[in-house]
């Protein structure tokens, strides 16, 4: 037993050595952490278990220590974050460039079952060269199972990846299913053709970081949801995001300690400027509304017409949702559609409630908006709402105009309560532009034009736009004074906290994607 114990723990050291002392010098070197000291960063300290350390491709000889790719270049384990049971990946850079053969791929499909089976989140760290050439067809079938398993996961448990190395060509199909993807900057890259490729197909020069790194996925293309300048930051937002999560569709968000905003709700009287022309900050309005004044934003640096996060109201976490008006007016537009769309979607997988904040002019007009399919990702807005069973509430601020007054989660597509501050307006457009239409020939007529034009909008505002009119119907619930928003917020969740609601029998939807 000595010697077999002795062989176990020699066989253990070659493993956790990895490539070796100079491939984790150069890994260093690159400001980027081995696989085993990131997951030691992210989970509780010593919580860290690991399965498959032996695996190993092609093993002919049990006795030798001398074989070439230790652990199949990932580590895979489960660990607590914030005493929560949470499963793990961690490609290693170190071996064989993190490449994924059959073996690899086939350790991160253990913990993705083992995930679904036990109800807990799941973290991938991505850090790989792509697939193993050596292996050929082996290592495409791994990518494969892997994005089999995503997809079955998808909306079941929640699913992290997180962008820590290089992540080309198919392996960026497995973070692009996932939930969320954090992205550090400096170090991590995804794009499915590299810069080579793209200079000898069409000419382009341009750097890895620019095509395809963290500030581009977060800002330009949407791929990404978080943005951290360093590895230590980038695990603060993870744990950070699990602290509003269930671990599972079935269990509950976790509930907390109430807190009361740490800002003035007295200053909501203002903050909204009557004028609808004028712009503001929407996350002025959130933050006097929620728990500590605290948001956390998710693709914070994505469509900015559109503001979505995880937020607490009385210790119940929740899913916001808002216009910002500082940016194209609040317009909906492609992006911000699929960026609401998506959010909307995932909290109404997890069961976290959604808050709406209203104040949305319309759907951004343009050719470039048209032929691009506005109409198209638009639709996924009205579908994502439509869909959702959780809990739903909209304060509608000031404008909500037209078709995205529908799509912002009006009563018509299964909001559950429907307030209103007074500036509101609703109405099938705004006030100038319905005036220009309908009395074009008083304006033309008058001596004054622009005065008679005030006048008329003011008239139009008064009797089509009042927020009374929709509330006479019951399409708001309530006009009520923006300092109680929150204790209106906070009853209206307790009202609906045992919602329950059947839908038709079917397999799925079909979103229009």
């Amino acid at each position: 037993m000595d010697e077999k114990l002795k062989h176990l723990e020699e066989r253990r050291s070659r493993t956790l050595a990895g490539g070796g002392e100079k491939r984790i010098a150069d890994q260093h070197k690159k400001g980027k952490r081995t696989a085993r000291e990131r997951l030691n960063s992210l989970l509780d300290e010593d919580s860290f278990v690991e399965i498959g350390t032996f695996s190993q491709t092609g093993l002919e000889d049990a006795s030798s220590l001398d074989y070439p790719n230790p652990g199949e270049g990932v580590v895979t384990g489960y660990g607590m974050i914030d005493n929560r049971k949470i499963f793990v990946y961690a490609q290693d850079f170190t071996v064989a460039g993190g490449s994924l053969g059959e073996v690899h791929a086939a350790k991160i499909c253990r913990i993705l079952d083992l995930a679904a089976q036990n109800g807990a989140p799941v973290i991938g760290l991505n850090d790989s060269g792509g697939a193993r050439i050596q292996e050929g067809v082996y290592s495409l079938d791994g990518f494969g199972n892997i994005f089999y398993r995503n997809t079955l996961c998808s909306g079941v448990i929640p699913q992290l990846s997180v962008i820590m190395g290089p992540c080309a060509g198919g392996a960026v199909y497995s973070p692009a299913i996932t939930d969320f993807v954090f992205m550090v900057s400096g170090i991590g890259n995804m794009f499915i053709t590299g810069p080579q490729v793209i200079k000898a197909v069409t000419g382009e020069t341009v750097s890895a970081e620019e095509l395809g790194g963290a500030a581009t996925h977060n800002k330009n293309s949407g791929v990404a949801h978080f943005f951290a300048e360093d590895e230590k930051i980038c695990f603060q937002q993870i744990r950070k995001l699990l602290s509003y999560l269930p671990s599972n569709n079935i269990d509950d968000p976790p509930m907390v300690e109430p807190r009361e905003p740490e800002l003035s709700q007295e200053d909501l009287k203002t903050l909204v400027p009557e004028n609808p022309n004028r712009s503001y900050d929407v996350r002025d309005v959130i933050n006097r509304v929620v728990d500590g004044s605290e948001l956390f934003e998710v693709h914070r640096d994505y469509a900015q017409n559109a503001v979505v996060g995880f937020a607490r109201i009385n210790g119940r976490a929740v899913g916001i949702i808002a216009n910002q008006a500082r940016v194209k007016a609040g317009c909906l537009d492609i992006n911000s559609s699929d960026k609401i769309a998506r959010f909307v979607r995932f909290c109404d997988s997890f069961n976290l409630p959604l808050i709406t904040f209203v104040d949305v002019p319309g759907y951004l007009p343009g050719v470039e908006q048209e032929w691009g399919g506005i109409i198209r990702h638009g639709a996924k807005v009205l579908y994502a709402y439509s869909e959702a069973t959780v809990p739903q509430i909209s304060i509608i601020l000031r404008k909500a105009y037209g078709g995205a007054y529908i799509a912002m989660n009006s009563r018509s597509l299964g909001a559950d309560l429907c307030l209103a501050w007074p500036t509101a307006e609703i109405a099938v457009m705004g006030p100038e532009g319905a005036v220009n239409i309908v009395n074009r020939r008083d304006i033309d007529a008058a001596e004054d034009k622009e005065a008679k034009r005030k006048e008329l909008v003011d008239q139009y505002r008064e009797k089509y736009a009042n927020p009374y009119i929709a509330a006479a119907r019951g399409w708001i619930d309530e006009v009520i004074d923006p300092c109680d928003t929150r204790a209106y917020l906070i009853r209206g969740l307790n009202m609906v906290s045992g919602k329950h609601e059947q839908r038709l029998m079917r397999k799925h939807g079909n979103i229009p994607l």
